[in-house]
C-alpha cells in the first residue's frame, strides 16, 4: 500500500500536463485573433479616411517689376514724334504703386507762323498683373484686359474712319487701331497699340493735328509712330526684368 501511495502524486502530476497545454493553446488562439481584428479595424479607419484635396496652382507671373515709364522710350524716339516737347524728358502719369501701373506722356506745338502749327502728343501707359488662384494667372490677366482696352479704343466717341489691325511684331500679341477725331475745331489723326508681353500690358496712343491751315499728318505717319514707340515700351520691360 505504502508503494501504491508514492506513485499516485506522480501520476496526477502526469495527468495534468495535457490539461494545461490545452488551456494555454486556447488563450494563444484567442489572442491571436484579438490581434488580427484590430489591425483589420485600424485598415478599415484608415481607408475610409477623407483623403486632403490638393492645393490650388497657377502660372507664376513673368515679369516682377516695369519699367520707368518716361524712359521706356527713346529720347530720340520721343523727340522725333513730338518735336517742341514741351518736357523733354516726359511728365510721368501719377501712380500709387508704381510696381503695378505707370505712365509717362509728351505733348508739344511746333508754330511755323503763317504756314500754320503741328501738334502732337504721345502717350504710353504699363500695367502689370500678379498671378493670383482665384483671378488666374498674370499673362491670362494682362490677356482679358487688352481685349478690355481694345474695346474701349473701338468705342471712342466721335471716331471716324476707324480701323483695328494686329500688330506683328511687337510682344506676344497687339492690336492696332486708327481712326479720325474732331475736337477743338481742328480733324486729328490717332493711331493706339494695344500690347501684351506676357502679364504686362502695354497702351500706347500717338495723334496729331494740323492749326492754322496746316494740314493734319498722315494716318501711315502716324500709325508709323504709334509702332515704333510701342515696340520701345515692350523691350523695355524685358529689359526691366533682366
Amino acid at each position: 500500500m505504502q508503494r501504491s501511495a508514492s506513485r499516485l502524486p506522480r501520476i496526477l502530476a502526469c495527468a495534468a500536463v495535457p490539461v494545461m497545454l490545452v488551456v494555454a493553446g486556447c488563450s494563444s488562439d484567442s489572442g491571436d485573433s484579438g490581434k488580427k481584428g484590430s489591425q483589420d479595424n485600424a485598415a478599415a479607419s484608415a481607408s475610409a479616411a477623407p483623403k486632403p484635396s490638393p492645393t490650388p496652382t497657377v502660372e507664376p507671373a513673368k515679369f516682377t517689376k516695369l519699367p520707368e515709364a518716361c524712359k521706356s522710350i527713346s529720347a530720340k524716339t520721343s523727340a522725333s514724334l513730338v518735336p517742341k516737347a514741351k518736357s523733354k524728358n516726359g511728365t510721368p502719369a501719377a501712380s500709387s504703386d508704381l510696381a503695378s501701373r505707370g505712365g509717362c506722356s509728351w505733348n508739344g506745338l511746333v508754330d511755323k507762323g503763317v504756314k500754320g502749327s503741328h501738334y502732337r502728343w504721345l502717350d504710353v501707359s504699363f500695367y502689370r498683373y500678379e498671378s493670383d488662384v482665384s483671378l488666374g494667372s498674370g499673362q491670362e490677366r494682362a490677356q482679358e484686359n487688352l481685349t478690355k482696352e481694345l474695346a474701349k479704343i473701338q468705342e471712342t466717341p466721335g471716331a471716324k474712319k476707324l480701323r483695328t489691325s494686329t500688330a506683328v511684331g511687337i510682344g506676344d500679341e497687339a492690336k492696332a487701331v486708327a481712326y479720325d477725331l474732331r475736337k477743338t475745331d481742328e480733324d486729328f489723326r490717332y493711331a493706339s497699340v494695344v500690347a501684351r508681353t506676357g502679364n504686362v500690358l502695354v497702351l500706347l496712343s500717338y495723334n496729331g493735328a494740323g492749326y492754322a491751315g496746316a494740314a493734319a499728318p498722315s494716318e501711315k505717319t502716324v500709325m508709323d509712330g504709334a509702332v515704333k514707340a510701342a515696340k520701345e515700351a515692350v523691350a523695355a520691360v524685358a529689359a526691366a526684368n533682366k
